[in-house]
């Protein structure tokens, strides 16, 4: 799942926890190449508020992401955009069923942002309420030695505010080839993104009156490994 859909099952939560959630991909977006796994050492922040909330949002991200990836809800509506997709990228190194995986995502924000079930403005006011000294105390715990280039994408990704523009379908062409560009030098052209954005119109809104089924779903399964 993007961003927003990770907030939606922790917006209520303390602002720690809810970087937390976010963190993974964040930094995974920020420094492909690093690798951490504060959840196989969990003592070395149990000692920290903070830096516990951040771990507990950090484990939350991992759970969301294993039921949405393995439920049929991802897997139907994955191969059935990437079918969809397919024809129009022929003559573009870009994979369809990457493509389609992560359009699904956007599309679940942009759709979250529509009905009014998250709001970019708290999101970010969130954010902005987390340390920055926190976070890279956070990050050199996980054997991060230079947490600067982290720091200074943060800073530019809660200034930005681009999440915002998900509510607006016909800018995550525009986000989808700023994804791809991290991959493939050459992604999608202006052609390209013109017939995607006309895909990605007409699936969200086949996808708005059952979308929120797979955030009832999750919510659930969450539910229940909280009492366990």
């Amino acid at each position: 799942m993007n961003f927003l859909s990770h907030y939606y099952f922790d917006q209520t939560s303390d602002a720690y926890t809810v970087l937390g959630t976010l963190l993974p991909d964040l930094t995974a977006n920020a420094q492909k190449e690093w690798k951490l796994y504060p959840q196989k050492n969990p003592h070395v922040f149990e000692n920290d508020a903070e830096l516990n909330a951040i771990l507990k949002g950090w484990n939350r991200h991992l759970a969301v992401d294993k039921h949405f990836h393995n439920s049929n809800f991802f897997s139907r509506h994955s191969q059935q955009l990437s079918a969809r997709l397919r024809p129009i990228l022929q003559n573009s190194p870009v994979k369809a069923y990457f493509l389609a995986h992560i359009s699904l995502e956007l599309l679940l924000d942009g759709l979250l942002l529509k009905n009014n079930k998250v709001s970019t403005e708290a999101f970010y006011q969130k954010l902005g309420a987390c340390t920055l000294q926190k976070i890279s105390t956070f990050l050199t715990l996980n054997n991060i030695k230079d947490t600067q280039p982290f720091i200074l994408f943060f800073e530019r990704f809660c200034s930005s505010a681009y999440l915002t523009s998900y509510r607006e379908t016909e800018k995550i062409a525009y986000a989808l080839n700023r994804i791809c560009l991290r991959l493939w030098p050459e992604a999608l052209n202006q052609a390209e993104q013109e017939q995607i954005t006309e895909v990605l119109v007409t699936y969200q809104a086949e996808l708005a009156p059952i979308y929120f089924e797979i955030f009832t779903e999750i919510s659930g399964a969450l539910a229940l490994e909280t009492k366990q």
